[in-house]
């Protein structure tokens, strides 16, 4: 059995699995409480805790997303469309053993979601050229052997406005302060509460109608993760869950609307929006990214 790490409320679930609240259950006994990890987080959260060599499939899942996104960041120029950047993304995915995971996925009709400027995610790539001066956040999901891995980044096509790079830096610095609170002990909505504190905090505002959500063995699993919320609320961090981290952070008002599409979700008030992913394993003493890129180093880069 996993080793428990993580605080029982008395109105929780009992650990045990007897269905009834902690407090009229084993709350009182005087026997150590002996808890199956896997068993509780699915029976009460319908969480997937995974094991080592799960954890090993997604990070190779994870590899060959960055790897594609490296692809992207040397291709990426004014002039392009949307669609090329699609092109590279599912010939590389394809030419690596791997299956690009939107394509008609609930009929997203592309392998990629390419969301540039006023378009917040789920972009479906097309004619749009990029031009000097843009900011284009590209969203790639990849399985690979049956496991799934998923990360975005925005990126600057030339040389962007100053408000555009401020926008980026702060969506960045978003991600890494609301990944600082994964850890055993700390709970998902930790995590929406440090990212909403800071970008609301430098003036921007955090889009609630997309969330992060749990990844690995499927493309969109429990638990989600809000990226604003009460520090903590949600479901306790514990080894082995495995998610996303997203915030999508806009320059002006949060509000927004999906366009005829059915998948383009846009800001309302046109503004610039900006949006950066990991996929990341909870670990014994904090986390672990599977789709890795230096947060640091980008922020000191923009």
């Amino acid at each position: 059995m996993m080793q428990l790490l993580m605080k029982i409320g008395r109105n929780d679930p009992c650990p045990c699995g007897s269905g009834r609240k902690y407090k009229k259950c084993c709350a009182g006994s005087k026997e150590p409480l002996k808890v199956n990890m896997k068993d509780y987080y699915l029976r009460n959260y319908d969480i997937h805790l995974k094991t080592p060599e799960q954890i090993e499939g997604i990070r190779r899942a994870g590899r060959l997303v960055m790897e594609t996104h490296g692809l992207v960041a040397e291709s990426l120029k004014p002039g392009m469309t949307t669609d090329e950047i699609n092109d590279i993304v599912h010939r590389h995915t394809l030419k690596n053993g791997g299956i690009p995971a939107p394509l008609n996925y609930r009929g997203f009709p592309k392998s990629v979601c390419v969301s540039p400027n006023e378009i917040i995610c789920h972009g479906i790539p097309g004619e749009r050229v990029l031009v000097d001066g843009d900011i284009v956040n590209v969203d790639i999901t990849t399985i690979l052997d049956g496991y799934y891995a998923d990360a975005n980044y925005t990126y600057f096509v030339g040389t962007p406005s100053p408000g555009a790079r401020r926008l980026v830096e702060v969506t960045l610095e978003s991600l890494r302060r609301g990944l600082d609170m994964v850890r055993p002990g700390n709970t998902t909505g930790d995590i929406g509460w440090a990212i909403q504190r800071y970008a609301e905090g430098e003036g921007y505002s955090v889009v609630r109608e997309f969330v992060g959500h749990g990844v690995g063995l499927d493309f969109h699993e429990s638990p989600q993760i809000l990226h604003f919320g009460k520090k903590g609320t949600g479901v306790p961090l514990v080894p082995g869950m495995t998610f996303t981290v997203e915030p999508m952070v806009n320059l002006g008002k949060k509000e927004l609307y999906i366009l005829e599409d059915r998948w383009t979700a846009v800001t309302r008030d046109g503004g610039l929006s900006a949006q950066f992913e990991q996929t990341i394993v909870v670990t014994e003493d904090g986390y672990e990214s599977l789709t890795p890129f230096p947060l640091d180093a980008c922020i000191q880069n923009l």
